[in-house]
Protein backbone atom coordinates (compact mmCIF):
# COMPACT_ATOMS: atom_id res chain seq x y z
CA UNK A 1 0.00 0.00 0.00
CA UNK A 2 2.99 1.89 0.40
CA UNK A 3 4.39 1.92 -3.47
CA UNK A 4 2.77 4.97 -4.92
CA UNK A 5 3.54 6.95 -1.84
CA UNK A 6 7.91 5.36 -2.21
CA UNK A 7 7.32 6.30 -5.58
CA UNK A 8 6.38 9.64 -5.62
CA UNK A 9 8.53 10.68 -2.71
CA UNK A 10 10.81 7.67 -2.08
CA UNK A 11 10.35 7.89 1.52
CA UNK A 12 6.69 7.93 3.69
CA UNK A 13 6.93 10.36 6.41
CA UNK A 14 5.11 9.02 9.73
CA UNK A 15 4.10 11.48 12.56
CA UNK A 16 5.90 12.53 15.88
CA UNK A 17 5.02 11.69 19.03
CA UNK A 18 1.63 12.23 19.96
CA UNK A 19 1.49 12.21 23.81
CA UNK A 20 4.22 14.15 24.39
CA UNK A 21 3.31 16.37 22.38
CA UNK A 22 0.03 16.92 23.98
CA UNK A 23 1.87 16.67 27.34
CA UNK A 24 4.71 19.94 26.07
CA UNK A 25 1.22 21.73 25.02
CA UNK A 26 0.13 21.68 28.90
CA UNK A 27 -2.42 18.49 29.20
CA UNK A 28 -2.23 16.66 32.05
CA UNK A 29 -1.37 12.56 31.11
CA UNK A 30 -0.77 11.33 34.54
CA UNK A 31 -3.00 8.59 34.37
CA UNK A 32 -3.58 4.93 33.34
CA UNK A 33 -5.46 6.56 30.34
CA UNK A 34 -2.50 8.11 29.28
CA UNK A 35 -2.79 10.01 26.34
CA UNK A 36 -6.69 8.24 25.91
CA UNK A 37 -7.47 10.74 28.53
CA UNK A 38 -7.34 13.72 26.53
CA UNK A 39 -9.74 11.80 24.01
CA UNK A 40 -12.60 12.37 27.18
CA UNK A 41 -11.19 15.53 28.38
CA UNK A 42 -10.13 18.04 25.41
CA UNK A 43 -10.71 15.37 22.02
CA UNK A 44 -9.93 18.74 19.83
CA UNK A 45 -6.39 19.17 21.21
CA UNK A 46 -5.69 15.81 19.59
CA UNK A 47 -6.89 16.93 16.53
CA UNK A 48 -4.94 19.95 16.22
CA UNK A 49 -1.86 17.88 17.02
CA UNK A 50 -3.09 15.52 13.76
CA UNK A 51 -3.29 18.57 12.02
CA UNK A 52 0.20 20.09 12.60
CA UNK A 53 2.03 17.12 12.44
CA UNK A 54 0.22 17.05 8.54
CA UNK A 55 1.21 20.60 7.90
CA UNK A 56 4.63 19.93 8.88
CA UNK A 57 4.88 17.20 6.18
CA UNK A 58 3.33 13.80 7.33
CA UNK A 59 2.36 11.24 4.95
CA UNK A 60 0.81 8.84 7.71
CA UNK A 61 -0.98 9.78 10.70
CA UNK A 62 -1.52 7.80 14.02
CA UNK A 63 -4.80 7.43 15.93
CA UNK A 64 -5.38 8.25 19.47
CA UNK A 65 -5.20 4.31 20.54
CA UNK A 66 -2.31 3.30 21.84
CA UNK A 67 -3.55 3.68 25.59
CA UNK A 68 -7.26 3.25 24.61
CA UNK A 69 -8.93 0.15 25.55
CA UNK A 70 -12.75 -1.00 26.14
CA UNK A 71 -11.34 -2.66 29.33
CA UNK A 72 -9.62 0.69 30.22
CA UNK A 73 -12.10 3.00 29.56
CA UNK A 74 -15.06 1.01 31.01
CA UNK A 75 -12.35 0.46 34.49
CA UNK A 76 -13.04 4.49 34.78
CA UNK A 77 -16.65 4.14 34.80
CA UNK A 78 -17.57 4.24 31.20
CA UNK A 79 -19.97 1.74 29.84
CA UNK A 80 -18.98 -0.34 27.46
CA UNK A 81 -21.03 1.37 24.85
CA UNK A 82 -18.97 4.47 25.80
CA UNK A 83 -15.48 3.09 25.45
CA UNK A 84 -16.19 2.12 21.93
CA UNK A 85 -17.42 5.31 20.66
CA UNK A 86 -14.58 7.03 22.14
CA UNK A 87 -12.22 4.71 20.26
CA UNK A 88 -13.95 5.61 17.53
CA UNK A 89 -13.65 8.79 17.90
CA UNK A 90 -10.09 8.69 17.90
CA UNK A 91 -10.13 7.31 14.86
CA UNK A 92 -12.45 10.13 13.32
CA UNK A 93 -10.16 12.74 14.84
CA UNK A 94 -7.15 11.99 12.36
CA UNK A 95 -9.22 11.26 9.76
CA UNK A 96 -11.28 14.96 10.13
CA UNK A 97 -7.92 16.14 10.17
CA UNK A 98 -6.68 14.64 7.50
CA UNK A 99 -10.11 15.68 5.12
CA UNK A 100 -9.66 19.39 6.37
CA UNK A 101 -5.94 19.47 5.37
CA UNK A 102 -6.15 17.67 2.33
CA UNK A 103 -9.07 20.55 1.57
CA UNK A 104 -6.90 23.04 2.48
CA UNK A 105 -3.68 22.40 0.95
CA UNK A 106 -5.50 21.88 -2.48
CA UNK A 107 -5.36 18.10 -2.94
CA UNK A 108 -3.44 16.69 -5.44
CA UNK A 109 -2.63 19.43 -6.77
CA UNK A 110 -0.40 20.19 -3.60
CA UNK A 111 2.23 17.86 -5.18
CA UNK A 112 0.91 15.28 -2.07
CA UNK A 113 -0.45 12.30 -1.90
CA UNK A 114 -3.67 12.11 0.09
CA UNK A 115 -2.14 11.07 3.45
CA UNK A 116 -3.13 7.89 5.53
CA UNK A 117 -4.35 7.27 8.60
CA UNK A 118 -2.93 4.16 11.26
CA UNK A 119 -5.14 2.96 13.81
CA UNK A 120 -3.03 2.54 16.77
CA UNK A 121 -3.31 -0.55 18.39
CA UNK A 122 -1.28 -0.55 21.73
CA UNK A 123 0.40 -3.48 23.16
CA UNK A 124 -1.24 -5.35 26.51
CA UNK A 125 1.44 -3.78 27.93
CA UNK A 126 0.16 0.11 27.49
CA UNK A 127 -3.66 -1.14 28.95
CA UNK A 128 -1.48 -2.33 32.08
CA UNK A 129 0.48 0.91 32.40
CA UNK A 130 2.98 -0.62 34.26
CA UNK A 131 6.13 -0.14 31.85
CA UNK A 132 5.51 -3.90 30.63
CA UNK A 133 5.63 -2.80 27.01
CA UNK A 134 8.92 -2.33 27.67
CA UNK A 135 9.47 -5.79 29.25
CA UNK A 136 7.31 -7.97 27.51
CA UNK A 137 6.86 -9.40 31.02
CA UNK A 138 3.29 -10.23 30.73
CA UNK A 139 0.45 -12.05 33.01
CA UNK A 140 -1.30 -13.41 29.56
CA UNK A 141 -0.04 -16.06 27.34
CA UNK A 142 -0.39 -15.62 23.77
CA UNK A 143 -4.17 -16.88 23.58
CA UNK A 144 -5.44 -14.55 26.16
CA UNK A 145 -3.36 -12.01 24.32
CA UNK A 146 -5.21 -12.97 21.49
CA UNK A 147 -8.58 -12.49 23.22
CA UNK A 148 -7.42 -9.03 24.83
CA UNK A 149 -6.79 -7.70 21.36
CA UNK A 150 -9.48 -8.85 19.40
CA UNK A 151 -12.67 -6.81 20.50
CA UNK A 152 -10.45 -3.26 20.17
CA UNK A 153 -8.76 -5.17 16.74
CA UNK A 154 -12.54 -5.79 15.20
CA UNK A 155 -13.87 -2.12 15.87
CA UNK A 156 -10.44 -0.42 14.48
CA UNK A 157 -10.78 -2.36 11.54
CA UNK A 158 -13.74 -1.05 11.08
CA UNK A 159 -13.15 2.36 11.80
CA UNK A 160 -12.51 3.96 8.75
CA UNK A 161 -8.64 3.92 9.40
CA UNK A 162 -6.68 2.61 6.41
CA UNK A 163 -4.35 0.38 8.54
CA UNK A 164 -3.84 -0.96 11.95
CA UNK A 165 -0.55 0.60 13.12
CA UNK A 166 0.51 -2.38 15.57
CA UNK A 167 3.56 -0.88 17.80
CA UNK A 168 5.66 -0.95 20.40
CA UNK A 169 5.52 -4.66 20.94
CA UNK A 170 7.86 -6.19 23.35
CA UNK A 171 7.79 -9.85 22.78
CA UNK A 172 7.43 -12.45 20.28
CA UNK A 173 4.14 -14.07 21.79
CA UNK A 174 2.34 -10.61 21.20
CA UNK A 175 3.06 -10.19 17.55
CA UNK A 176 1.83 -13.66 17.37
CA UNK A 177 -1.25 -12.97 19.03
CA UNK A 178 -1.71 -10.13 16.66
CA UNK A 179 -0.74 -11.64 13.51
CA UNK A 180 -3.66 -14.86 14.53
CA UNK A 181 -6.33 -11.89 14.13
CA UNK A 182 -5.32 -10.61 10.56
CA UNK A 183 -7.20 -12.93 8.74
CA UNK A 184 -10.39 -11.96 11.09
CA UNK A 185 -10.17 -8.44 8.86
CA UNK A 186 -8.51 -9.67 5.62
CA UNK A 187 -9.57 -6.10 3.94
CA UNK A 188 -7.29 -4.24 6.53
CA UNK A 189 -3.19 -4.20 5.90
CA UNK A 190 -1.19 -3.64 9.38
CA UNK A 191 2.07 -2.52 10.24
CA UNK A 192 4.22 -4.17 12.84
CA UNK A 193 6.41 -2.03 15.08
CA UNK A 194 8.81 -3.50 17.95
CA UNK A 195 10.03 -1.88 21.24
CA UNK A 196 13.79 -2.78 21.13
CA UNK A 197 16.42 -2.42 24.41
CA UNK A 198 19.46 -2.76 21.88
CA UNK A 199 20.19 -3.12 18.49
CA UNK A 200 19.24 -6.70 17.72
CA UNK A 201 16.52 -8.08 19.97
CA UNK A 202 13.07 -7.17 21.55
CA UNK A 203 12.70 -6.59 25.03
CA UNK A 204 11.76 -10.15 26.04
CA UNK A 205 15.06 -10.81 24.26
CA UNK A 206 13.52 -12.37 20.95
CA UNK A 207 15.84 -11.58 17.61
CA UNK A 208 14.25 -8.81 15.84
CA UNK A 209 14.83 -10.89 12.56
CA UNK A 210 13.06 -13.61 14.04
CA UNK A 211 10.07 -11.74 14.46
CA UNK A 212 10.71 -10.14 10.51
CA UNK A 213 10.40 -13.33 9.54
CA UNK A 214 7.03 -14.90 10.58
CA UNK A 215 5.70 -12.02 8.91
CA UNK A 216 6.81 -11.81 5.58
CA UNK A 217 4.58 -14.28 4.45
CA UNK A 218 1.42 -12.54 5.37
CA UNK A 219 0.56 -11.12 2.96
CA UNK A 220 -1.93 -7.96 5.18
CA UNK A 221 1.41 -7.14 6.99
CA UNK A 222 2.58 -3.83 5.12
CA UNK A 223 5.78 -3.11 6.69
CA UNK A 224 7.59 -4.05 9.70
CA UNK A 225 10.13 -2.07 12.07
CA UNK A 226 10.89 -0.64 15.03
CA UNK A 227 9.52 2.24 17.21
CA UNK A 228 9.71 3.56 20.90
CA UNK A 229 13.39 2.57 20.85
CA UNK A 230 16.55 4.58 21.05
CA UNK A 231 17.78 5.94 17.68
CA UNK A 232 21.15 4.65 18.39
CA UNK A 233 19.80 1.22 18.07
CA UNK A 234 18.61 1.86 14.93
CA UNK A 235 21.39 0.58 12.30
CA UNK A 236 21.35 -2.56 14.02
CA UNK A 237 17.90 -3.10 13.95
CA UNK A 238 17.78 -1.95 10.27
CA UNK A 239 20.06 -4.47 9.09
CA UNK A 240 18.53 -6.99 11.00
CA UNK A 241 14.85 -6.46 9.79
CA UNK A 242 16.61 -6.24 6.45
CA UNK A 243 18.15 -9.87 6.65
CA UNK A 244 14.50 -11.11 6.99
CA UNK A 245 12.30 -9.52 5.25
CA UNK A 246 11.54 -7.65 1.99
CA UNK A 247 8.83 -5.53 3.34
CA UNK A 248 9.07 -2.03 3.09
CA UNK A 249 10.81 -1.04 6.71
CA UNK A 250 9.10 1.52 9.04
CA UNK A 251 10.95 3.26 11.93
CA UNK A 252 9.99 5.44 14.24
CA UNK A 253 12.12 5.91 17.11
CA UNK A 254 12.13 8.15 20.47
CA UNK A 255 13.57 11.76 20.48
CA UNK A 256 17.13 10.73 22.02
CA UNK A 257 16.09 11.82 25.30
CA UNK A 258 16.35 9.16 27.95
CA UNK A 259 13.25 8.60 31.02
CA UNK A 260 14.04 8.24 34.23
CA UNK A 261 10.90 6.45 35.83
CA UNK A 262 12.27 7.33 39.29
CA UNK A 263 11.32 10.84 39.01
CA UNK A 264 9.12 10.65 35.81
CA UNK A 265 11.30 13.40 34.37
CA UNK A 266 13.11 13.02 30.55
CA UNK A 267 16.96 13.55 30.64
CA UNK A 268 19.41 14.80 27.90
CA UNK A 269 18.36 16.97 24.61
CA UNK A 270 16.64 16.69 21.35
CA UNK A 271 17.47 18.83 18.47
CA UNK A 272 15.37 18.80 15.32
CA UNK A 273 18.17 18.73 12.83
CA UNK A 274 19.99 16.71 14.29
CA UNK A 275 17.62 13.80 14.19
CA UNK A 276 16.37 15.16 10.63
CA UNK A 277 20.05 14.05 9.71
CA UNK A 278 19.88 10.57 11.54
CA UNK A 279 17.17 9.89 9.60
CA UNK A 280 18.61 10.43 5.86
CA UNK A 281 21.42 7.68 7.62
CA UNK A 282 18.28 5.44 8.42
CA UNK A 283 17.07 5.82 4.79
CA UNK A 284 20.48 5.03 3.17
CA UNK A 285 20.30 1.89 5.43
CA UNK A 286 16.91 0.75 4.68
CA UNK A 287 14.25 2.42 6.66
CA UNK A 288 11.02 3.56 3.54
CA UNK A 289 8.34 4.85 6.53
CA UNK A 290 10.66 7.14 8.85
CA UNK A 291 8.67 9.46 12.07
CA UNK A 292 9.23 9.99 15.20
CA UNK A 293 7.59 8.45 18.72
CA UNK A 294 8.04 9.89 22.35
CA UNK A 295 9.75 13.52 22.74
CA UNK A 296 9.46 13.93 19.01
CA UNK A 297 7.29 17.17 17.54
CA UNK A 298 6.16 19.03 14.40
CA UNK A 299 9.61 20.18 14.44
CA UNK A 300 11.39 16.94 14.40
CA UNK A 301 8.71 15.70 11.26
CA UNK A 302 9.27 19.13 9.37
CA UNK A 303 13.00 18.05 9.64
CA UNK A 304 12.19 15.24 7.95
CA UNK A 305 10.60 16.51 5.39
CA UNK A 306 12.72 19.20 4.28
CA UNK A 307 15.70 16.80 3.96
CA UNK A 308 13.67 13.97 2.13
CA UNK A 309 11.03 16.39 -0.02
CA UNK A 310 10.06 20.27 -0.39
CA UNK A 311 7.53 21.07 2.90
CA UNK A 312 3.55 22.59 2.18
CA UNK A 313 3.26 25.50 4.73
CA UNK A 314 0.22 26.30 6.28
CA UNK A 315 -1.32 29.65 4.72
Amino acid sequence: MFTPYLNHHSTVIVDGGLATELEARGYDLHDALWSAKVLVEAPQAIKQVHLDYLWAGADVIISATYQATVAGFVARGFSTAEAEQLLRLAVQLAIEARDEFWAQVGGAESGRLRPLVAASVGPYGAYLANGAEYTGDYDLDEAGLVAFHRPRWHLLANSGADLLACETIPSAAEARALAQLLPETPHMPAWFCFSCGDDQHLWDGTPIAECAALLEPLAQVAAVGINCTAPRHLPGLIAAVQSATSKPIVVYPNSGETYDAVHNIWLGQSEAQAFGTSAREWRKLGAALIGGCCRTTPAHIRALSQRFRAVSHKP
